[in-house]
């Protein structure tokens, strides 16, 4: 072995990380302890964290609204609380997963199902793209659908309501 090939030998052991090596023949023995302090490569590792920014409000939005439109809210929640008593009626499909809600198969084609339609357990009423992946959802119950709950494109979370349905 001659020096230009212990060099590289050596160069390769070091780039290879391992800390030591010994290798003994009849005619040589040789021993490479690599400096494991100069040898380490300096790692960086970046973190990125998304942070909560606090936006000023627009300029006057709630600030100039006269009081008696907030005094007028009051029966809306009523007529919730009754819009709730009757969607007790119906049966709510909810989201089997985290993601993005789509009513479409793709942009310029009609929607799974609208307001008014009758589907049935293996109908599909909406594509949940999560992680990159579009997944078909199935009605899993027969009617006929009441309210769509979500807006195209939004973002949904585990077990949110998306459609009701009147099952009779």
């Amino acid at each position: 072995m001659d020096y230009k090939e212990l060099k590289d030998f050596i160069k390769a052991v070091a780039k290879s990380g391992v800390n030591e090596v010994d290798i003994k023949t009849d005619g040589m023995k040789l021993s490479i302890k690599v400096n494991s302090e100069s040898n380490k490569a300096i790692h960086t590792e970046t973190i990125i964290q998304q942070v909560p920014v606090h936006t000023p409000l627009a300029t006057g939005t709630i600030l100039q609204q006269p009081v008696q439109n907030l005094q007028t809210q009051a029966p809306v929640e009523t007529t919730e609380k009754e819009d709730k008593t009757e969607d007790s009626n119906y049966i709510t499909i909810k989201s089997p997963m985290v993601g993005t809600f789509y009513r479409k198969p793709s942009p310029d084609k009609d929607p799974f199902v609208n307001v008014g339609d009758n589907i049935n357990e293996n109908t599909i009423v909406c594509i949940v793209e999560a992680m990159k992946l579009f997944n078909e959802i199935e009605a899993e119950v027969s009617g006929k659908i009441v309210k769509i709950l979500v807006d195209d494109s939004s973002p949904i979370e585990f077990e949110q309501p998306l459609f009701l349905v009147d099952p009779s």
